[in-house]
């Protein structure tokens, strides 16, 4: 059900014709404003034996251990955008390997890709959304202090998967979100 407008309203709420759910409306043109999930891209990134992990220097969850992974840019391929972020948070260049996991996390509407790299060097410093950065052999993860439970999943999806070449991506665990 289309709501009318006020006069001097730009935008309204309304169910635009052949849609089942409310969106924001252009009063003048029509256009919707479709409000969709995010699409976060990061990678399970390894030199030699050990993974590289990064302590957030940003909310939320500083101070607590992650994967190098962030948000998708526009323009961007969901690889382009998992080596940008290893570099903007660890200065680390990447060898994508292939996708480890789809995750759905609808309760923050997003969707989350996550790839199994190598690192090409063991080279790595914190980038500005890192405090410190370190390559973590599989016995030294700092499991307490991991920063959200995809990261964790992803971790754990990864050992399962190592010494796989081709695997189906994983999804969310069945105790997941």
């Amino acid at each position: 059900m289309m709501k009318k407008p006020a006069i001097d309203q730009k935008f309204f709420e309304g169910v635009p014709p052949g849609d089942d759910r409310e969106r924001t409306i252009c009063a003048h043109c029509g256009f919707v404003d479709y409000k969709n999930p995010k699409i976060v891209v990061g990678s399970v990134a390894t030199w030699e034996d050990k993974i590289l992990l990064c302590r957030r220097a940003i909310e939320p969850r500083k101070g607590y251990w992650t994967l190098p992974a962030g948000y998708l840019e526009i323009g961007e391929s969901v690889e382009d955008g998992a080596m940008r972020e290893a570099w903007e948070e660890a200065r680390a260049q990447l060898e994508l390997d292939q996708v480890l996991a789809v995750y759905s996390v609808p309760r923050i509407s997003q969707v989350q890709i996550m790839f199994r790299a190598r690192l090409i060097s063991p080279d790595v410093a914190p980038g500005p959304e890192s405090e410190v950065v370190g390559l973590f052999a599989w016995n030294e993860i700092p499991w307490p202090d991991i920063a959200f439970p995809t990261v964790g999943w992803a971790l754990r999806q990864f050992w399962e998967s190592r010494g796989r070449k081709l695997f189906p991506a994983y999804t969310n665990p069945v105790d997941g979100l």
